[in-house]
This record gives structure tokens, C-alpha cells and sequence, in this order.
């Protein structure tokens, strides 16, 4: 009994020693981990002492200050009136972010191949993939060398009339819907219009989606942008676990599954088709492919095509950036033409000239419509479908005016705010087209407008856009009046695309 209370008091000691040791190493992680964060703020904080900034919380930094009101993007803005040419943004006392809005500095960055940053582009990428938007190196040139053959203008020439047929089934819906009431939301239809417009021009994939009461993909790309964006603002939800448990994790995964699906039916029903002789011959036979049949086709010099992994997120991201991007630029567009009639109406006489009767766009007419180009230019400044555009410096910078950042400092190009710069525009809130004239952009900084961004890596879909963007503004306005619908501002969001909370609404008024 003696021996057993003595076993039993040495394990216990011994317990007890293992609990303290425990407890040493549980103190120094702790104290490693302080000591690091410590470091690693004061490094920050030494990267950007030529650069002053807005006040910061000792615990929050910056970050309470976007509440996601409609009103982050105008913070950025009075922020550049205060700062010259940049300013650091602190999430919190140990990550930041510097913000740039001066054509310069925005020139010098990219010019540079420097790799989109893994922390802003990571949360997406579950989503899109590893594709062009967020590939780098090699890999990244070697994709881009092999999709850039997709936008050549042969190419694009047929798409005019696909574009066309796809915005006149939108218009056709409006007709209807302008019986029953005055208004509708933009953003909505024009989604599913150039969702149909990418999936048969890109993808040769006749879709019904603009007719079907419900559009599944649409509205898992509604709550994934939303998703992404609300991850980044939450700092826990950075944690992949703690994501993965959370009710916000849950309704990704659920959205992810809807967006995968209907990409992986797109690409089937391609390879299906590919396997008819006449339809492979067919291809054989093109100059120039299509985007989805370039991806089937690339072979690499050992002769192996894509893997399944490349070719998904090729298909994924362009099937988001294809469609989601130009939606949104197309929304605000016809929000501007109803907001300025004065502007509306001389956009009117000029396609009524150019099309005369017709009721679809030609390849030639594109370039006929200056003046509504002028119109589209001026709204993207106002209202860029993507906001900004972010960067990790893989080398260290040294800008014009002699400040330099060091390498892997996040660089985020705020196109929002550069577009809405005193110190680069005259009156950088009023909507005026001419800007935009021949005469007016001569003496322009190269990178004072940069809707498509700028360098090797700007946007590869850029001429798609704007010929969708042409086409769907011209039979819009030949077929309808438009006018705002009061007390309905639009709440503006960036949520990957600039967006608005409560819907882009117009009234619509059928032209006899």
C-alpha cells in the first residue's frame, strides 16, 4: 500500500512537471509570436515612413473606418486629397496595404511583372482558379501568349452581330415588362444578357439564360462576390479553418458548387461536340479559334494539352470576368444616361444616323459612335467596373519623386480614386464626355485613365468589352428613353466589381 501511494505521489510529481513544461513552452510561442507581430509592425512602419497617412486605431488601425455603406470608395477619395501621390492603409497594428492613385506611380507599377497579391487574390481563388487573372511567371505568359490569338479582331468581327441578338432578347424582355411597370434594375438583366453574350460567343454555348425565371450561376456570382469581399473585412474569417466552420463558409461552399457545375457543363458539351467529325472539321478549318476551343486545342512542344486543373480556371475565370465585369460597366452606363438627358439625347441622334433602321449593331458601325464612346469612357472614369487592383512588389520600387517602397509591400491601385483626382482631372465630378475628344486627350498622362488596366498584365478582353459595351448602350438607347427613378441612389460597393446594394433602377420609356 506503501509502494502504490508512493507510485502515486511520483506520478503525480511528474504530472505536475509536464503541466509546467507545458506551460514554459505555451509562454515562449507566446512571446516568439509578440516578439515577431512586434518586429513585423516596426518593419511596416519603417516601409512607409516617407509616405504619411490617415490616423490610426491602436487596435483596429483603419479597418473600422469601411463599414461597407456606400461610402468606403469616397473615404479613399477625400484620403488622396489629403496624402500626395499614395498612403499606407492599416488592417489592424500588423498587416498594411499602400494606396495609390498618381498616374506616375501607378506607370512606374505596372510596368513591372510584379505577381497579383496572394493575400487580396487568395479568397477568390478557390473560386476562379489558378488562372490568367491571378497566375505569375512563367506560367502566367505562357497562358497569355496562348489566349491573346482569342481576341483578334477576326474573331471579335462575328461576335458584333451574337452581341447584338443577345442584347436585343434583354430589350425584347424590357418591352414586356415596361406594360406592367415604369422601372426595372439594371444590373440583374444585363447580367444574364452578357452571360448569354460570353457563353456563345467565347464558348460556343447556345444558352437560354436570359429567357429561364431563374438563373442559378447568376445569383452564386452575386453571393460569391459578396462572400469574397465580406472574408476580406473579417479578420477571423482569414483563418481557413475558422471559415470553413462558419455560416459564411457554408453558403461558399454552397455557391462554389452551383459557379463549378456550371462551368464543368460547359466545357463537357464542347468536348462532346468536338468528338463529331463535322464539327472538328469545322474548327480545322478557322484562321482564328474561339477562347473554349484554343483551350481544347493548345498543345504544349511535348504535344500534351492543358491539364483538367489549367483548363477549368481559365474557363472559370473568364466566364466571371467575361460577363461580370462588362455587366457592370454597361449598368452604369445606361444609370449615366438616364442621370444626364442632355447626354442621352445627343447619343440618340448619333446612332439613329449610324444604324438608321436597324435594330442590330455591324462590325463597321463601332466606329461610327464617337460620341456615344465618349459617353462610355466618361462613365467608366465616374464608375470603373473594376475599382482597383492589387500588387506585391517582388523587387523593391523607387518612384519619380525619389520615395521607394521595398519588396513585398502590397501595392493597391485605386483606379476609383485616380479617376477622381483633382490634381489629374479639371472638375473630377462632373460628367463630361468631351473630355474624352481628340483634341482634349493629347496632352493626357498615359496613365491618368486606366479602366482596362495598364503594362504587360492588362486586361486581354478589353476590346471584347468595349464592342459589348458599344452595342448593348446603342440598341438600348435607339429602343428606349431612360430616366432615373427618384430616391433610389445607388449605395456603391466594391465587391470584386463595383456594384450597388439596393439595385441600379431606371425608369423605361418605349420609343415609337
Amino acid at each position: 500500500m506503501a509502494s502504490a501511494l508512493l507510485l502515486d505521489l511520483l506520478s503525480a510529481s511528474h504530472v505536475w512537471q509536464l503541466c509546467q513544461w507545458a506551460a514554459w513552452l505555451c509562454g515562449l510561442f507566446l512571446l516568439f509570436t509578440a516578439v515577431r507581430l512586434y518586429l513585423k509592425q516596426r518593419e511596416l512602419v519603417a516601409s512607409f515612413r516617407d509616405f504619411p497617412g490617415p490616423k490610426c486605431h491602436w487596435l483596429y488601425g483603419n479597418a473600422h473606418e469601411f463599414r461597407q455603406d456606400g461610402k468606403d470608395l469616397d473615404r479613399v477619395v477625400e484620403y488622396s486629397k489629403q496624402f500626395q501621390s499614395g498612403y499606407p492603409m492599416w488592417l489592424g497594428n500588423f498587416f498594411a496595404s499602400f494606396i495609390v492613385y498618381d498616374p506616375n506611380y501607378a506607370k512606374a507599377i505596372l510596368a513591372r511583372q510584379d505577381p497579383k497579391d496572394n493575400f487580396a487574390y487568395r479568397f477568390i481563388t478557390e473560386w476562379i482558379g489558378k488562372g490568367l487573372l491571378v497566375l505569375s511567371g512563367p506560367k502566367w505568359f505562357q497562358h497569355r501568349r496562348l489566349l491573346t490569338p482569342g481576341f483578334h479582331y477576326d474573331v471579335l468581327k462575328p461576335y458584333v452581330g451574337l452581341m447584338s441578338d443577345c442584347a436585343n432578347v434583354m430589350l425584347g424582355k424590357w418591352e414586356r415588362l415596361v406594360s406592367e411597370k415604369d422601372s426595372v434594375e439594371l444590373f440583374h438583366h444585363v447580367s444574364l444578357m452578357t452571360l448569354d453574350t460570353i457563353m456563345k460567343c467565347a464558348f460556343s454555348y447556345q444558352s437560354n439564360c436570359q429567357n429561364s425565371s431563374e438563373n442559378a450561376y447568376i445569383k452564386a456570382v452575386y453571393e460569391l462576390s459578396y462572400l469574397v469581399d465580406h472574408r476580406f473585412r473579417v479578420f477571423p474569417y482569414h483563418n481557413d479553418f475558422i471559415y470553413y466552420i462558419s455560416p459564411h463558409g457554408f453558403r461558399f461552399r454552397n455557391a462554389l458548387k452551383t459557379a463549378h457545375q456550371h462551368t464543368a457543363k460547359v466545357i463537357k458539351q464542347r468536348k462532346e461536340s468536338l468528338k463529331h467529325e463535322k464539327e472538328l472539321e469545322k474548327i480545322q478549318k478557322k484562321r482564328h479559334l474561339d477562347f473554349l476551343d484554343i483551350l481544347l486545342c493548345a498543345k504544349d512542344e511535348n504535344g500534351h494539352g492543358l491539364s483538367d486543373e489549367d483548363l477549368r480556371a481559365e474557363v472559370d475565370t473568364f466566364m466571371f470576368e467575361g460577363h461580370d465585369t462588362t455587366a457592370s460597366g454597361v449598368s452604369w452606363i445606361l444609370y449615366c444616361m438616364a442621370k444626364y438627358p442632355e447626354h442621352q439625347k445627343l447619343c440618340r441622334e448619333e446612332i439613329r444616323e449610324v444604324l438608321g433602321d436597324r435594330d442590330t449593331v455591324q462590325w463597321e458601325d463601332l466606329g461610327k459612335l464617337s460620341y456615344t464612346t465618349m459617353c462610355i469612357k466618361e462613365t467608366m472614369r465616374l464608375y470603373p467596373p473594376v475599382p482597383g487592383v492589387a500588387r506585391q512588389l517582388a523587387q523593391p520600387i523607387t518612384f519619380y519623386d525619389g520615395r521607394s517602397l521595398p519588396k513585398d509591400t502590397v501595392v493597391l491601385l485605386s483606379f476609383y480614386a485616380l479617376n477622381r483626382s483633382p490634381s489629374v482631372w479639371k472638375d473630377p465630378e462632373v460628367f463630361d464626355p468631351l473630355r474624352f475628344s481628340p483634341e482634349n486627350t493629347s496632352d493626357r498622362h498615359s496613365h491618368a485613365f486606366l479602366p482596362f488596366s495598364a503594362g504587360p498584365r492588362n486586361c486581354i478582353g478589353q476590346n471584347f468589352a468595349m464592342n459589348e459595351m458599344k452595342v448593348a448602350t446603342a440598341l438600348t438607347l435607339k429602343r428606349f428613353q431612360l430616366s432615373l427613378v427618384p430616391d433610389t441612389e445607388p449605395i456603391r460597393v466594391p465587391q470584386i466589381v463595383l456594384r450597388s446594394t439596393n439595385g441600379i433602377h431606371v425608369t423605361l420609356k418605349k420609343i415609337q
